[in-house]
């Protein structure tokens, strides 16, 4: 092992855990989608590369221009079953849930890139809603094995978390689109069958990643209202644009934009829509987006 941008990896309890030259760890193959941090693919050859923290493991085809080389690992082998078989989360797959409608809705947070706070955004949602004393499901529909957004979620006060992880994924950058839309369906109804009133799902990535674009264009009918995440005024411009293009329209703007009131000011004038912080999602805001729906006192 060459240590590199990734010098710590999460262990079962989130806790990083710090890497050393000869340590011998378990990950998972996975592609890696951040145009902020690694495009990753699966590796061809006993050479592999740390693609994320929570342990998925592919080969480097490039990087952003600020970060460093990334950890260089020996593949040793396969984990395998008893009978010898190597070993996929595929197997370990949760079986599908019965379908179901949350009680108050599904609201999805979408973005228009890596870093524009939509982690943020659906654990304000979160916060807003558990506050209020509902039973929040929060589940992240697409991404990079890494338990930091669940544990953001948990904080928050989810009362139930599901994602693709439980879906048998380690990384859902090039699957196919079918398989994705059924995750997302089926985190949602693993969410309400574990008791959840109101539902907030999270997209990966911006809506410019196939993925993502694929998932956003099959949201009407599903989502009953979508949340996007934008780090500035314009992109909160061509967000809209897009979704309303994909005939599923937004119901507020937020994410790092609102760290700017100029800049969520721009926002607002531009797209017509309300744009709230996380702060003011959790103060009311996130409540405010039920409107029309009648919330337990």
């Amino acid at each position: 092992m060459s240590v590199g941008a990734h010098d710590h990896l999460e262990d079962t309890h989130g806790r990083q855990v710090r890497l050393y030259p000869g340590d011998v760890v378990a990950g998972a193959f996975g592609n890696r989608y951040a145009t902020d941090y690694y495009e990753g693919y699966l590796p061809t050859g006993t050479v592999a590369h740390m693609l994320t923290a929570g342990g998925v493991v592919g080969q480097v085809a490039s990087a952003h221009a600020r970060r460093a080389e990334p950890t260089v690992l020996e593949v040793l082998g396969l984990l395998a079953d008893p009978a010898g078989r190597p070993l996929s989360l595929d197997g370990y797959a949760m079986p599908a849930p019965a379908p179901g409608r949350p009680e108050l809705g599904t609201y999805v947070v979408v973005g228009s890139s890596m870093g524009a706070g939509k982690t943020t955004t659906a654990s304000a949602l979160v916060r807003g809603w558990s506050s209020a004393g509902l039973r929040v499901g929060a589940g992240k529909v697409t991404g990079s094995g890494s338990g930091k957004d669940r544990w953001m979620y948990q904080d928050a006060g989810a009362s139930e978390i599901v994602d693709f992880l439980d879906f048998g994924m380690p990384s859902t950058f090039g699957y196919p689109p079918q398989r994705l839309h059924a995750t997302m369906v089926g985190i949602r109804d693993a969410l309400v069958e574990r008791g959840a009133s109101v539902v907030v799902l999270e997209i990966a990535d911006g809506l410019l990643q196939e993925e993502t674009r694929g998932l956003a264009a099959g949201l009407a009918g599903f989502a009953d209202g979508v949340v996007l995440a934008v780090a500035d005024a314009l992109s909160a411009v061509a967000g809209v644009g897009i979704m309303a293009d994909l005939g599923t329209p937004v119901r507020a703007v937020s994410g790092l934009l609102t760290a700017s009131p100029l800049a969520s000011r721009e926002a607002e004038a531009a797209t017509g829509l309300p744009v709230l912080s996380p702060a003011e999602l959790i103060a009311g805001g996130a409540l405010e987006l039920l409107s029309g729906v009648a919330v337990p006192a």
